[in-house]
């Protein structure tokens, strides 16, 4: 995780593109991306969702790729680990919807 946000904030700078980094605008970036990658589902059907083909597959790959950056910057402006988040909501839900009784 290091590394990556290494390699982000080193393109950023080496573009100057910090002024453009905002946290609403990488919020905002952030939902435009989820957005791309949801049109992407739109008009599949489970099953070819399951199984796209490859250049499906890749687009894919691409959008999440573009999620990452923008979430990995976001947490960045706030000093978030997003996998030390992820495992603090992990707990959260653990405790908001706990495991059925067997």
């Amino acid at each position: 995780m290091k590394k990556l946000k290494e390699e982000i904030s080193d393109f950023i700078a080496k573009r100057d593109w910090h002024q453009y980094h905002t946290p609403k605008n990488l919020a905002m970036a952030l939902s435009v991306e989820s957005s791309e990658l949801l049109e992407i589902y739109q008009w599949m059907t489970p099953e070819e969702s399951s199984e796209p083909d490859e250049k499906t597959l890749t687009h894919i790959e691409e959008e999440i790729g573009d999620i990452m950056i923008y979430l990995t910057t976001l947490a960045a402006a706030y000093n978030i680990d997003p996998i030390a988040a992820a495992r603090k909501k992990i707990i959260t839900n653990k405790l908001k919807y706990p495991e059925p009784p067997q």
